[in-house]
């Protein structure tokens, strides 16, 4: 299960200049949902809040080593520096994948320049998987995932939120989705199963993301299916345990049988990340 945490201490962790959120999402907060949930355990992606100050995740990493695991957020600075970094954060604080934010990268620059490649190479070797947020739309970027699955076969790529894809309404959104599927010839690529308001057109419990997630477990397999809450942010749209229902529900449309829900809610990240990581009953 995929979550972002957001500090209540700012004077100890503080934020990225205009970046104060604006609802609760503290790690005390997200155990007491995962309780009520029957979720076990969660990945943890670096907020960007915080930008590359990874102080506020890593300090929750080694309170609750049993508990979560780590997703930091790469600096594609020009100088470089994101490489150390990254190693760092790895090496010596734990986290086990690296999210790539295509946004953050200098004008003009793709995420296959040089210092992308140089991350995204060392995740491989690392054992280390990349996280892809595409939040203005897959097409842009599909080509830049494309040559570095290409490019590096051995670095384990996750989709975040479906690739932001939402149920097909035109030709050319059937398009995009379909070269999202299209991905899955590409062995080390996963879909997270994720922020699903995000991505529906429909309020709770989103079945109309009920036909896409059957071709998702067609194409990819359920083994490569991950589901994902995006807390907080799911807290105020429909709740955290109510997320966790949906996908149920959504399931239920299809017929999923229990085998591929239960790699979906949880055996695939536990696999993926050599964890406890499950969503429990």
């Amino acid at each position: 299960m995929i979550v972002m945490i957001l500090n209540v201490k700012a004077s100890k962790f503080p934020y990225s200049p205009g970046q104060e959120p604006n609802l609760p999402g503290n790690v005390d907060f997200l155990l007491q949902c995962m309780e009520e949930a029957g979720v076990d355990g969660a990945l943890i992606v670096q907020p960007i809040n915080h930008r590359f100050d990874h102080s506020y995740v890593t300090s929750v990493l080694k309170k609750y080593p049993n508990k979560f695991v780590g997703c930091c957020l790469a600096n594609p600075a020009d100088d470089g520096s994101g490489l150390k970094e990254f190693e760092h954060l790895v090496l010596k604080d734990g986290y086990r994948a690296v999210r790539f934010n295509p946004y953050l990268w200098p004008s003009g620059e793709k995420m296959t320049n040089e210092i992308g490649k140089a991350i995204f190479k060392r995740a491989g070797e690392l054992n280390v998987s990349v996280g892809f947020m595409c939040m203005k739309g897959l097409d842009l970027h599909i080509s830049e995932i494309e040559e570095l699955c290409t490019e590096f076969p051995s670095t384990v790529v996750l989709l975040d939120h479906l690739a932001f894809c939402k149920p097909p309404l035109n030709d050319e959104e059937g398009l995009v989705f379909s070269k999202l599927l299209n991905l899955s010839r590409f062995p080390q690529v996963y879909v997270k199963f994720s922020a699903l308001f995000r991505v529906s057109r429909t309020q709770f419990p989103y079945l109309d993301l009920s036909p896409l997630l059957s071709q998702i477990v067609s194409s990819f397999g359920a083994n490569h299916v991950i589901w994902g809450s995006d807390f907080p942010f799911v807290v105020p749209e429909c709740g955290y345990k109510e997320a966790k229902e949906a996908v149920k529900l959504i399931g239920n449309q299809i017929s999923l049988p229990s085998s591929d829900l239960e790699w979906i809610m949880g055996k695939t990240a536990a696999q993926l990340f050599q964890s406890q990581l499950t969503a429990s009953e």
